[in-house]
């Protein structure tokens, strides 16, 4: 029997969107707001997601203060109340749009959760605004 278990979790982070190779224009006009010199902030939310085997001992999936405290080791930390762009590492050369986020830091996770478990990632950028990332 497989079933998936969920944390949400949230955090809060500025970033501006930007590709270098472009001119100021097309930046403006693909990325308009989000192009902002100075920066804009969201309050992420963020799901994780895992699907696995109800184990018969313990009759969890996996244990959720474990996955509370690697989200927070992995992401929280690591993102919460920065500028993505100039305070992470992993958006120093790679644009960080929500896509590119929810795939960030379902790399960070993948590293540390066997593959025994399906993972998924749903951030929302905004409250109408998510995506999902499953691998």
């Amino acid at each position: 029997m497989k079933v998936t278990i969920c944390r949400k979790e949230h955090f809060n982070a500025a970033h501006r969107l930007h590709n270098p190779a472009w001119s100021d224009k097309q930046n403006a006009a693909v990325f308009g707001l989000c192009n902002n010199p100075n920066y804009h902030g969201h309050n992420y939310q963020l799901i994780v997601k895992l699907t696995g085997q109800v184990n018969e001992d313990t009759g969890y999936v996996y244990d959720m203060k474990k996955l509370s405290t690697l989200v927070k080791q992995e992401v929280i930390d690591r993102f919460d109340h920065k500028n993505l762009n100039l305070d992470t590492e992993a958006f120093r050369q790679l644009n960080p749009t929500a896509e590119n986020i929810a795939t960030v830091i379902w790399e960070l996770l993948r590293e540390k959760i066997s593959k025994d478990y399906d993972l998924a990632v749903t951030l929302y950028e905004t409250e109408r605004n998510f995506v999902e990332y499953n691998g």
